[in-house]
């Protein structure tokens, strides 16, 4: 049951922990200011106070508004009960996978919980928990701020831009440099994937133009490569086609090797085969894509 309480008695040491989204806090403060806060915030009673953990644009909107009182339900009075319930309920709600990475990371570190501790409670595998705990280490504190400030696309980073960590070799501070420079510019998600391979894979020189800021220059300049079917012949279109077939099922088959579903017999059998087929053939494939590279980027 939700009861009122004064809004200076919640104390918001998780907001950091949340996702911030500028565009929809500004519908939420506009929402509030004319139908007041229809859902409660949700914290833990705690000897310290009132933590709050769920329903910080509703904080922060409330207190734009100068809102003295506002709807709370209590989760407990445990910080670790609390931070499990919202994790549960955010299954079915909106808790992204990087606000889950920063309560597990809590879990295991400040409130001491083991591995097989976070997964039981949360009715998980020590699998999923594990790439959460690790996927704060990867990213780095830089790319971290970014993405929790609302200022880059979380989706764009975790599809777009870490996948060429794996396949082209970039460094964390390639990937800093890049979303740096894109941060805040209210590009599409198409805008940032043409950006991104233009920045990885493209020439130094448009590598340049996008840290230096021209980003309209950067993607007028991509997007004026003309359509293969006016330009290309039938040779050229069927090659960009199996190009792109290619592209597609290497990025399948890499995010699918490290599957804990990798479990029986058979399929070892069988993939150990398939491997040592696919291995044979890389070196000279690798050659072969590394000219068509070095050629077409002399064009």
């Amino acid at each position: 049951m939700s009861r009122e309480v004064e809004l200076s008695t919640l104390n918001p040491r998780y907001e950091g922990h949340r996702l911030r989204d500028d565009v929809r806090e500004t519908r939420l403060l506009a929402s509030i200011a004319s139908r007041g806060i229809e859902e409660p915030l949700e914290g833990v009673d705690t000897a310290e106070g009132r933590l709050l953990l769920d329903g910080f644009k509703r904080y922060r909107c409330a207190r734009k508004l100068a809102i003295p009182c506002v709807p709370y339900v209590s989760l407990g009075d445990e910080e670790t009960t609390g931070i499990v319930h919202l994790m549960l309920v955010g299954r079915v709600q909106t808790l992204g996978i990087l606000e889950q990475a920063r309560f597990i990371g809590d879990l295991l570190t400040i409130h001491g919980l083991s591995l097989a501790e976070v997964a039981e409670e949360l009715s998980r595998s020590k699998a999923w928990v594990c790439m959460r705990r690790d996927l704060l280490k990867e990213m780095g504190a830089t790319i971290e701020g970014l993405l929790f400030q609302g200022r880059f696309p979380v989706y764009c980073y975790m599809y777009t831009l870490r996948p060429f960590r794996r396949m082209n070799g970039a460094s964390r501070e390639d990937l800093e440099r890049f979303m740096t420079a894109a941060a805040g510019k209210r590009l599409s998600v198409r805008e940032i994937e043409l950006l991104a391979h233009g920045y990885f894979r493209g020439p130094a020189a448009l590598r340049e133009a996008i840290d230096g800021g021209k980003l309209a220059w950067s993607l007028e300049r991509m997007q004026s490569v003309p359509p293969d079917d006016e330009a290309c012949n039938a040779f050229e279109r069927a090659l960009l086609k199996d190009l792109e077939i290619a592209r597609k099922y290497l990025d399948r088959v890499r995010d699918k090797c490290h599957s804990p579903a990798l479990t029986t017999r058979a399929f070892h059998a069988q993939a150990h085969l398939l491997t040592a087929s696919l291995l044979s053939r890389l070196k000279l494939f690798e050659e072969r894509i590394r000219e068509l590279h070095d050629r077409t980027g002399r064009a």
